[in-house]
C-alpha cells in the first residue's frame, strides 16, 4: 500500500501553483491531473469541475480577462489536451496569459492508448509548450512558465507524466520566489517630445476628429484622458469591441468601430478626417484599413505602433507610448480650440442624433409569435440592473446584444478573437466565478448553446448565479443569411426552434420561453430577488439580419423581406 503520507512530486507541484496565488482552477480530471488537483483542492483553491475541456480553457480565459491575471485550468493527456485546440488560439489573440496543467502519458509504458505528442498540437495554435520530465526541476519550471504567461500574455501548456507525479519527492524543501514577485515593475512609457509635437501638428490640421479607444486604453486608464482630447478637439469618441462601453455615458460617443458599429456611427465615421487610434491594435474587424473613415488619416498611439495589420495598412502616424501619457501630453501641446466655433463638428444636434437614433433601423418584416432580436436587446437595456455583469458570445446574435449604449466596459465582457461560437456558457463561468458576489447575464444564440449545454449541470452544481438569454432563431444565423443572399439551399443551417426551457428544466433549473416582452420587468426583478441560474428563451426571426452580414453580402437583406 502506499504510503500517503509521503510527499509525491504531485504534492509539490500543487503547492508551486498554489505560491502563484492561485485562487480558481477549471478542470476535467483523468489520469494524468486528477491527484494534482486534488491536492490542488486541499491547499484552498476553488476547483470548477466543468463538464468539456473547451469549457475549462475558455472559462480561464473570461477569468483572465476579468481579473487581469493568470487565469488556469487543468486537463488530462492524450483527448483531454487535444479538446483544448480550438480555445488555444482563442486566448492566444486575445493576448491572455493562462497557464493550462495538462499531464502526459507515463513514461515507463511502452505503450500507453492515449499517448500523443502534445507538444506540436499546442505550439501550433500559437501557445506555448513545456514537457516537465525533471522533478527536481518541476518546481522552477511551474513558475518560468507563469513567467511566461504574464510576461507575453499568452497561454503555456505544462505537460508533466503522471508516472513522475507519483514519484516520491526527493528535491529541495524550499520552492522558488513566484513570479509576481520577480517581475520587474514597469513604468508607463513616456512619448518623445519631437513625436509630440508631430503628432499635435497633424491633430490641430484636423476638422473631424474621431479619438478611437481599445483594450489599451482600458488597460492603462486612459478613458478620461480620451474624452478631454475629444472635447478640445471637437471630435467625437468610439472603441473597439473588446473596449465597447468604455464612453457609455458620453454623449459624444457613436460606440463601437467596425464590425458592429450602429447606424450614425458610420454615418460620422466616413465623416471623419482624422483617427487617433489610442491603444488599439488596429485589427481588421475594427475598420483599422480604413474602410470604414475612407477620408481619415490615422495617428496611432500605443508602446507598440504598427504600419501594418492584419494585411492591411492602418496608420501611418505614430506616437509610441503609452496610452494615457500619450494622449496627455498630446492634449498638453495642442493649441485651445473653440468648440462652439462656426463650422464645428459637434453639436447639440449631433448628440440628439446619437442619443436618439436606433442601432439599426432596417425594416423586417416579423412573422406572428416571433420577436425582433432588435427589440429584444432594447427591453433588456431597460431592464437588467446596472450592476450585473454582461457577457457577449458569438455569432449572428451578438451584433444585437453589443447595442446596449448604457453599459460600462468594466461590466460587459467580449472576447471573440477567434470568431468561434460556443464559448458563451464558458464564458459566463468565468465570469461568474471571477465576480461570485454579481449576477451574470450570458447573451448567447441557439446554436452556440447547444454546442457546451451540458455546462447547465456545471452551473447548477456550483451555484453560478447566470442568467442565461437565449436568442433563438432556430438556425445558424450567419450561415443561413448568408446561404440565402447566394440562393442556395438552407437545409444545413435550420434546425427548428428547440426547447431552451424544458432543457434547463432537465438540467434542474428554471425555463422560461418569450413570445412577447410584456412581462420582462417582472420577471427581471422576480429573478433579482431569488437569484440563482435560469434559461430565458426568446424565439426570435430568422428575417432579421445584422448589419454585419448585410454590408458584406448585401442580398442578404432583401432576400430576408422576400
Amino acid at each position: 500500500m502506499k504510503n500517503e503520507a509521503e510527499t509525491r512530486v504531485y504534492d509539490i507541484l500543487a503547492k508551486a501553483f498554489a505560491q502563484e496565488d492561485v485562487r480558481t482552477c477549471f478542470a476535467l480530471l483523468g489520469d494524468a491531473n486528477m491527484n494534482w488537483a486534488a491536492r490542488l483542492s486541499e491547499g484552498g483553491c476553488r476547483m470548477v469541475y466543468v463538464r468539456h475541456e473547451h469549457c475549462a480553457l475558455a472559462a480561464a480565459m473570461a477569468y483572465s480577462r476579468k481579473n487581469r491575471d493568470v487565469g488556469v485550468a487543468t486537463v488530462t493527456c492524450g483527448p483531454g489536451v487535444t479538446q483544448l485546440i480550438t480555445a488555444l488560439p482563442a486566448a492566444v489573440r486575445a493576448h491572455l496569459p493562462l497557464v493550462v496543467f495538462a499531464g502526459e502519458a507515463p513514461l515507463k509504458s511502452g505503450w500507453y492508448n492515449q499517448e500523443l505528442d502534445q507538444a506540436p498540437l499546442i505550439t501550433a495554435t500559437g501557445a506555448a509548450y513545456h514537457s516537465l520530465h525533471m522533478p527536481e526541476r518541476m518546481p522552477v519550471a511551474v513558475r518560468d512558465a507563469f513567467l511566461q504567461a504574464r510576461r507575453e500574455r499568452r497561454p503555456v501548456v505544462i505537460g508533466v507524466p503522471f508516472d513522475l507525479q507519483a514519484r516520491p519527492w526527493d528535491g529541495p524543501a524550499d520552492l522558488p520566489r513566484p513570479s509576481h514577485k520577480l517581475l520587474p515593475r514597469l513604468s508607463p512609457i513616456p512619448p518623445h517630445p519631437d513625436d509630440v509635437a508631430s503628432a499635435a501638428q497633424l491633430v490641430a490640421g484636423a476638422e473631424r476628429v474621431v479619438v478611437l479607444a481599445g483594450l489599451g486604453a482600458v488597460e492603462a486608464r486612459a478613458g478620461a484622458a480620451c474624452r478631454a482630447l475629444a472635447a478640445k478637439t471637437g471630435g467625437l469618441l468610439s472603441t473597439t469591441l473588446p473596449a465597447r462601453g468604455l464612453f457609455h455615458d458620453d454623449p459624444f460617443c457613436i460606440g463601437i468601430s467596425g464590425s458592429f458599429t450602429p447606424e450614425a456611427g458610420l454615418e460620422y465615421l466616413a465623416q471623419a478626417d482624422l483617427v487617433v487610434a489610442v491603444g488599439c491594435s488596429l485589427a481588421y474587424h475594427a475598420g483599422g484599413g480604413g474602410q470604414l473613415w475612407p477620408k481619415a488619416r490615422m495617428l496611432q498611439i500605443d508602446i507598440d505602433p504598427v504600419a501594418v495589420s492584419q494585411g492591411q495598412e492602418v496608420a501611418r502616424h505614430h506616437l509610441r507610448a503609452d496610452a494615457r501619457l500619450g494622449v496627455e501630453a498630446l492634449m498638453a501641446a495642442l493649441p485651445a480650440r473653440s468648440i462652439g466655433r462656426s463650422g464645428s463638428w459637434r453639436s447639440d444636434a449631433m448628440a440628439a442624433r446619437i442619443r436618439d437614433s436606433k442601432p439599426d433601423s432596417h425594416v423586417f418584416e416579423i412573422e406572428p409569435g416571433l420577436l425582433d432580436p432588435r427589440d429584444v436587446v432594447e427591453a433588456l437595456e431597460k431592464a437588467l440592473p446596472r450592476d450585473w455583469e454582461m457577457v457577449n458570445s458569438g455569432g449572428h446574435c451578438s451584433w444585437f446584444f453589443a447595442q446596449m449604449p448604457s453599459r460600462p466596459q468594466e461590466k460587459f465582457l467580449t472576447i471573440r478573437e477567434f470568431g468561434a461560437i460556443g464559448n458563451g456558457v464558458s464564458f459566463a463561468m468565468g465570469v461568474a466565478a471571477a465576480r461570485p458576489d454579481r449576477t451574470v447575464v450570458l447573451f448567447d444564440g441557439d446554436g452556440s448553446l447547444m454546442m457546451h449545454v451540458q455546462e447547465l449541470e456545471t452551473i447548477k452544481r456550483h451555484r453560478l448565479n447566470i442568467l442565461i438569454v437565449v436568442m433563438n432563431d432556430g438556425a445558424y444565423g450567419s450561415e443561413l443569411h448568408k446561404l440565402r443572399s447566394e440562393g442556395m439551399p438552407e437545409d444545413g443551417s435550420v434546425f427548428g426552434y428547440c426547447d431552451f426551457a424544458d432543457i434547463a428544466r432537465g438540467f434542474g433549473l428554471p425555463g422560461k420561453t418569450f413570445r412577447n416582452l410584456d412581462d420582462l420587468p417582472k420577471l427581471v426583478a422576480e429573478f433579482a430577488a431569488s437569484g440563482g441560474a435560469a434559461v430565458w428563451d426568446f424565439h426570435v426571426s430568422a428575417k432579421v439580419v445584422s448589419p454585419t452580414i448585410r454590408r458584406a453580402h448585401p442580398a442578404a437583406g432583401r432576400a430576408a423581406v422576400r
